[in-house]
């Protein structure tokens, strides 16, 4: 590890996540991931590893992404010659991506449950970055004897937390100095604005999601969405301990954001989203006083690289609700990335 190592680690240990914490140790970095996971990051194989602790040499010169948002992370670190597998391509933009899947520099490994072993054997990872708390179906990978790489970025609550795990991919690809400064510019701007935000005079109450299949599917108050709505100077309808989602009946939705100024809206409608189709996929939405003023705030998943890159854009998703709801402290010509007013 070049440069001076001491600044370098005081900098990767996170500061807003919570999933990893990070130790150097006899000149190797020894990381360990929620409880359960311990790796010893060396750069020599002589390096004698703690007990419990699994050894990976660094940098990683190839690996599989299971999810978009550890893709994110390998693509604001300009590392996508490391990434040489991938679950599949719904929903990716980046033509970078797209040309290596299509010349063969990435393969398509298949989707949780039922990856095909020939696929991650042919990609030649060192490690495999995964997310324990999916469906599974790690069994078949893990008979490869390849090692598994828990990233919980997903489940960070503070938006800087998820972006934070830019550093952890840093330290495996040996790129920690481009992710401290890479974080330290998302987190200045995050910063900066969220301290904007708080000066606005007012309020507004913004709710969110759909109903589907008979359920509306809403984000909990301790989600990651909700802190950026309060960063964003707004309040979520929701202001509960729930960290995750929870389904609603239409009526307890109703019940506690008929009157939410604005209504934030995520999906993948094919063509052009628009009221008309939202009444369409359920009458009652016609109720709510964010559809009868027109203060809807959507993003076509379609159209945008939201899953591809919005994790570590939390800097950008903040000001695209600033300038929704306090658009006074925005410039003017501001163009929103992700989300805007539906028309």
């Amino acid at each position: 590890m070049s440069g001076d190592t001491t600044s370098a680690d005081s900098l990767l240990c996170p500061r807003y996540a919570t999933g990893y914490q990070v130790k150097s140790q006899n000149g190797m970095r020894l990381v360990d991931v929620g409880k359960d996971y311990h790796f010893a990051l060396v750069t020599s194989d002589e390096q004698h590893v703690p007990d419990g602790y699994t050894k990976v040499r660094v940098p990683i010169k190839n690996t599989i992404c299971m999810t978009s948002l550890q893709l994110s992370n390998f693509t604001i670190l300009d590392a996508h010659d490391v990434v040489k597998g991938l679950t599949g391509t719904k929903n990716l933009f980046n033509e970078d991506i797209l040309r290596r899947v299509k010349d063969g520099r990435i393969v398509k490994i298949g989707m949780e449950g039922n990856f095909d072993t020939e696929m991650v054997l042919a990609a030649n990872p060192q490690v495999i970055f995964i997310s324990p708390s999916k469906r599974g179906g790690y069994d078949a990978i893990k008979e490869t004897g390849i090692t598994l790489v828990p990233h919980l970025g997903y489940q960070e609550l503070d938006p800087l937390g998820q972006a934070e795990w830019i550093k952890f991919v840093g330290m495996f690809i040996s790129k920690e100095q481009e992710a401290n400064e890479v974080f330290a510019g998302i987190e200045s701007r995050y910063n900066t604005l969220k301290e904007k935000a708080a000066t606005a005079t007012t309020r507004p109450t913004v709710l969110s999601g759909e109903m589907h299949y008979g359920n509306w599917h809403a984000v909990g108050g301790k989600n990651y969405l909700a802190q950026i709505f309060r960063d964003a100077g707004a309040d979520y309808v929701i202001n509960d301990e729930e960290t995750s989602g929870e389904n609603l009946e239409f009526e307890k939705m109703y019940s506690l954001a008929a009157n939410a100024d604005y209504w934030r809206i995520l999906n993948s409608f094919p063509g052009e989203f628009s009221y008309e189709a939202l009444k369409a996929s359920e009458p009652r939405n016609e109720l709510f006083k964010a559809f009868k003023e027109r203060k809807v705030i959507y993003c076509n998943m379609k159209q945008t690289p939201y899953y591809e890159i919005s994790p570590v854009q939390p800097d950008v998703l903040l000001k695209d609700f600033v300038a929704i709801f306090h658009p006074e402290l925005i410039e003017p010509d501001y163009e929103p990335k992700y989300y805007k007013l539906l028309k």
